[in-house]
């Protein structure tokens, strides 16, 4: 755009204009509906034909805007047809939303059975295909029978035409797990979904909520592919839900599930920790089916819902229920129904039964959540298991620069009793005041309905931007810049840097430690998340005295301690050098701020260090050398300095990069829909801020090795990034009991997701993935 234009233009409606060819674009998909999409015998035309006694063609005629997939396709002779493999063409490789690397086909496949006659009859094929179409709606699985004549010598072929088939029910690529009870005849039009399936919600009582599902007639909504939620009340959760007995339909591929062709009303218990009226938003996630057609991906309502005031009752849920909503069958209508919890195991052609498989039975909306727990832990193992993780903290290589920088204080104290006791307890102090400011930061959060994980501070850009001033202050006094006497940079290695430097010293090990989690942290996090406020906080406690351990023991062991250095010259060089650490934690802390808000915030936090090093300087003249006014314009300088701080803050994030070649980006629906096709796949939660996901992704996720095995599993690698607030990926951390990143979870068919530890292996991933490509 023109300077003038920008000068002219206000800067939102600049970007207005901006925007307007996109949602220009965009106008057509938002209008799309059922009604542009063809019945599947339209936008697939199968015929088949045998060229020859050795030979079987099936062929598709593809209308434009649609496609096939190739792995979705196959083709099996029955009797008098000895058949060797199916031979397709290559198809068009691309990087799909939802099933990654695929190949796909356009216009027409033609694919070859190979194989010999062995009788004169007709021979019967089953075949099987799934295609989509551009606007993005996908149609179920297809399964047509065709009857094709072999000639006999070297007659001319003959075309098959299909015959009926059994449809019932095959899982959509729409997303459905569930089945589809058939196929788009021709002639029938799918509804809008908001038309098909409406949803309300009232309140019957402080602690229960009616929440009315209506499918249009010739559609059908299935029972255990529902979910539900609470929003707007940290004290509100919801129970599993009652529904009343349902249809029982019989499905090739899941067995039996439970689904409701009339409209239905659901009781919704609420258990409560206050009894207070509240005004909620019920998120209701459902999914639903066209009879004889396609099935809609899952869809989700939000529906306000006033609540009066209600009775508290903390024994209401049952034991080891989730607080998810998870679908479960009212007592009264289990007679006929069966278990609600699970359908009655059926042995598939594969020997499998359906408890071994995904399904869409009760129970299978968690198949993409962690195992619940049998059994509460108890507080004291909890906070072993934090004095275990902040200990090994002090390993992780974020926390190393002020390690070292400690370690030189301590040599620094001569060895005298008092002042090593003196220089522990102080760290000490600054090390627990700086968790339990961060344990009441999460615990207000979490009180107030936010979303807060172990790292969630780097997620801000000021926060990483006055990392970064922090780091390199710290280089400079260490430098000989400027001194603070007991503050912080020189006087955090200086003999007689007193309580104050001692402070925090401590302060800036917690804040460093915060991109990193160690084993064991892992589980003592989640429980502070969810525990009581006290409990969590005891829990902040006892990781910031597990990183506090080591120096308590030099200070109040004597053995130890006589084993440091003696102090003598070679401690300035030290000094010195240890400042090159922090200015290399302040280039790791600027690339991640060009991660968030782009290089314009590099270059201004730059030009901000830049001021901010010329006020250092001139401030530790000035107050040998000049006039105190001088002094005072030097801190006034330095107050400048940080104003690119704030400046940060308002730069939009930059543009999304393409995915690296090979790895999907999550999405939930993407994983579903993985999910649902029982593919093997591989998530991985990072952010750029993450030292220990970094140093995952260099040893093992980007090796050529782990490439290998992803190709030997036929895995999917999806990657999520949490380097800024995610609303979506935080649902997903906390689905699995996560505190924060890394998380590495891998699915399998049948199985429940495996969560890996943090610090991942070669042989650990390698473990896992071939335990889920195994099922």
């Amino acid at each position: 755009m023109p300077a003038l234009l920008r000068c002219l233009i206000p800067a939102p409606l600049r970007r207005l204009l901006l925007a307007l060819p996109v949602l220009l674009a965009a106008l057509p998909a938002l209008a799309v509906d059922g009604n542009d999409l063809l019945p599947v015998d339209e936008a697939f035309v199968l015929t088949a034909s045998a060229p020859s006694r050795d030979r079987i063609e099936v062929r598709w005629k593809v209308a434009d805007g649609y496609y096939l997939y190739r792995h979705r396709t196959a083709v099996k002779a029955g009797a008098g047809f000895a058949a060797g493999a199916l031979q397709l063409p290559d198809g068009a490789r691309h990087t799909d939303e939802f099933f990654g690397p695929v190949e796909t086909y356009r216009g027409e496949l033609v694919a070859t059975l190979p194989g010999n006659a062995t009788g004169p009859g007709p021979v019967q094929l089953e075949v099987k295909y799934q295609g989509c179409a551009d606007i993005g709606i996908c149609y179920p699985p297809q399964t047509r029978r065709l009857q094709v004549a072999l000639p006999a010598g070297g007659a001319a072929p003959q075309a098959g035409l299909p015959t009926p088939a059994s449809q019932k029910g095959l899982p959509g690529l729409t997303g459905a797990s569930g089945p589809a009870r058939g196929l788009q005849l021709p002639g029938q039009q799918a509804l809008p979904e908001a038309q098909a399936f409406a949803i309300d919600a009232i309140a019957d009582g402080g602690n229960r909520i009616l929440v009315r599902m209506q499918p249009a007639p010739g559609y059908y909504i299935y029972r255990d592919r529902s979910h539900f939620e609470l929003e707007g009340d940290p004290g509100l959760h919801a129970q599993p839900p009652r529904w009343p007995q349902g249809a029982r339909h019989r499905d090739e591929h899941f067995g039996e599930v439970m689904v409701f062709f009339e409209p239905v009303e659901v009781d919704l218990p609420v258990r409560r920790t206050h009894p207070r009226p509240a005004q909620v938003t019920l998120v209701a996630t459902f999914q639903g089916c066209q009879t004889d057609g396609i099935c809609y991906p899952p869809m989700t309502r939000r529906l306000p819902v006033d609540l009066p005031a209600g009775r508290v009752d903390t024994d209401a849920i049952a034991p080891g229920a989730d607080d998810a909503g998870v679908a479960v069958a009212d007592p009264a209508s289990t007679e006929d129904a069966g278990p609600a919890t699970a359908p009655l195991p059926t042995p598939s052609e594969d020997g499998a039964t359906e408890a071994t498989r995904p399904d869409a039975s009760a129970g299978n909306e968690l198949r993409t959540r962690a195992p619940p727990t049998t059994a509460p832990p108890r507080l004291a193992g909890i906070l072993l298991l934090a004095l275990l993780g902040g200990l090994l903290l002090n390993l992780m290589p974020c926390v190393l620069p002020i390690l070292s920088l400690k370690a030189l204080g301590l040599a620094q104290s001569g060895g005298s009793p008092e002042h090593a006791r003196r220089h522990a307890l102080w760290y000490t102090a600054g090390v627990l005041v700086a968790f339990a400011a961060v344990g009441a930061l999460v615990v207000a959060l979490r009180a107030a309905g936010q979303a807060a994980g172990w790292g969630f501070q780097l997620q801000q850009p000021w926060f990483v931007a006055a990392m970064a001033y922090l780091m390199f202050a710290v280089g400079l006094s260490l430098s000989g810049v400027f001194t603070l006497g007991g503050g912080i940079g020189g006087g955090l290695a200086a003999p007689r840097s007193g309580p104050a430097g001692d402070f925090l010293t401590g302060v800036l090990a917690c804040v460093v430690a915060s991109p990193c989690i160690a084993p064991f942290m892992g589980p003592a996090l989640a429980y502070a998340f969810a525990a009581p406020a006290l409990a969590g906080m005891l829990v902040f406690l006892a990781l910031g005295l597990g990183l506090a351990l080591p120096f308590l023991l030099i200070g109040f062991v004597p053995a130890l301690a006589r084993r440091l250095p003696k102090p003598g010259a070679w401690m300035e060089t030290l000094k010195q050098l240890l400042a090159f650490p922090m200015y290399l934690t302040a280039i790791w802390l600027l690339w991640i701020l060009g991660r968030q808000r782009g290089v314009d915030a590099v270059a201004l936090v730059l030009a901000g260090a830049t001021v901010l090093a010329l006020a250092l300087w001139w401030f530790e003249r000035s107050r040998w050398r000049g006039p105190r006014v001088a002094a005072a314009l030097a801190l006034g300088l330095a107050l400048v300095a940080l104003l690119p701080v704030w400046a940060v803050t308002r730069l939009e994030p930059p543009a999304a990069k393409a995915s690296d070649s090979g790895v999907l980006a999550y999405s939930s629906e993407a994983l579903d829909r993985l999910r649902a096709d029982n593919r093997v796949v591989f998530v991985n939660m990072t952010a750029d801020w993450c030292v220990t996901c970094k140093a995952n992704e260099r040893s093992v996720l980007s090796s050529q090795a782990f490439g290998d095995l992803l190709a030997r599993t036929g895995a999917t690698y999806m990657r999520g990034d949490w380097t800024n607030a995610d609303p979506a990926i935080s649902a997903f951390l906390e689905e699995h009991k996560a505190v924060g990143v890394p998380l590495y979870v891998v699915y399998g068919p049948g199985a429940p997701p495996a969560v890996l530890p943090p610090v991942l292996t070669q042989a650990i991933a390698e473990d896992a993935l071939l335990r889920a490509a195994a099922r």
